[in-house]
C-alpha cells in the first residue's frame, strides 16, 4: 500500500490528507475511480503536491468551473482512464427576493449548513445580489436541499437544480503592475503588490493571514519566485510573474493582482 507516514510528514492539513490517502488506497485496491468530497484550496494544493511524488496513483480536480476554489478530486490507478468529466458535481439556484435584506456568502453557507449538511459536501457559492445565489454541491444533496432549505436570513427561497453552464461566473478583476525591490522577500513583494505598508504586511504575515501557494507563511523573510501565488485573507491574490535583475542589482518583478 501507500507509504502513509512518509506522505504525512510535515503536512498542515493532516485530517484531510489522511482521508485522501484512504481513498487512494481504495482506488488502488478496487481499480475504480474514487471521489473525495470538496477540498479547500490549501487541502487541494497539499494533496496534489504529495501525490505528485507517486507514480501508481493519478488525481484530477474539478469544482464545476475552471476558477472554482473548492474542488473534488477523482483518484484512480495510473492505468485507469481518468478525466474531469468523472468528477461529479451539481449546481443549484437559490432564488429569493433579497432586495430589502441583502445576504452574504456567509449567510447562504450558514443556511445550507443549518439544514444539517457538512461543509465538505458543498463547493463554491456564487452570490447574485438581490436575486439570491448559486451553489455547487455533491449531486446527492440536490433533492435534500430542495426539500429542506426554505429560508436565508428573513427571505423565503426556492431551490432548483441548474446546468453548470448556467453558473453566472464573474471573471476576477485583475491589475498588472511592476515593482523594483532590493530583495525577493515575501513582505517586500506582497506589500508592493497589495499596496500597503511593509509594517502592515509584516503584521499580517506574523498573524497567519498570508499564504504562499496555499501554505501559511509566518516568516516575512521567506523568498518568493516566479509562479508563486500569494493570498491574503479577505484581500485577494497576487501572482508573481517574471523576475529580472536590474543594472543596480535590484529585482524588477512583474505582478498580477486578482481582486
Amino acid at each position: 500500500m501507500l507509504p502513509r507516514e512518509d506522505l504525512l510528514k510535515g503536512v498542515e492539513n493532516r485530517e484531510a490528507i489522511v482521508r485522501v490517502i484512504d481513498l487512494a488506497e481504495q482506488a488502488i485496491k478496487t481499480w475504480e475511480v474514487v471521489l473525495t468530497d470538496f477540498l479547500s484550496p490549501p487541502e487541494l494544493a497539499e494533496s496534489q503536491q504529495i501525490f505528485s511524488r507517486l507514480t501508481d496513483v493519478q488525481l484530477v480536480a474539478w469544482g464545476g468551473y475552471p476558477q472554482a476554489e473548492r474542488q473534488r478530486l477523482a483518484i484512480a490507478r495510473a492505468e485507469v482512464p481518468l478525466d474531469s468529466s468523472q468528477v461529479t458535481v451539481a449546481a443549484i439556484d437559490i432564488a429569493g427576493n433579497f432586495l430589502f435584506d441583502t445576504a452574504t456568502h456567509r449567510d447562504f453557507l450558514g443556511a445550507m449548513l443549518g439544514t444539517g449538511i457538512v461543509r465538505d459536501k458543498t463547493g463554491d457559492i456564487i452570490v447574485l445580489g438581490e436575486r439570491g445565489a448559486q451553489a455547487i454541491v455533491v449531486p446527492e444533496l440536490v433533492e435534500f436541499l430542495a426539500m429542506n432549505l426554505k429560508q436565508v436570513r428573513s427571505v423565503p427561497v426556492k431551490i432548483q437544480q441548474i446546468e453548470l453552464s448556467e453558473l453566472r461566473i464573474k471573471e476576477p478583476k485583475k491589475k498588472e503592475l511592476t515593482t523594483v525591490e532590493a530583495s525577493l522577500r515575501l513582505d517586500a513583494i506582497a506589500s508592493a503588490g497589495f499596496g500597503m505598508s511593509r509594517s502592515k504586511m509584516v503584521d499580517l504575515i506574523e498573524g497567519g493571514d498570508v499564504r504562499v501557494n496555499w501554505k501559511e507563511m509566518s516568516q516575512s523573510s521567506t523568498q518568493v519566485k516566479t509562479g508563486d501565488l500569494i493570498a491574503i485573507r479577505g484581500k485577494g491574490r497576487l501572482e508573481v510573474g517574471e523576475v529580472a535583475v536590474t543594472k543596480k542589482e535590484r529585482y524588477r518583478v512583474q505582478l498580477t493582482r486578482y481582486m
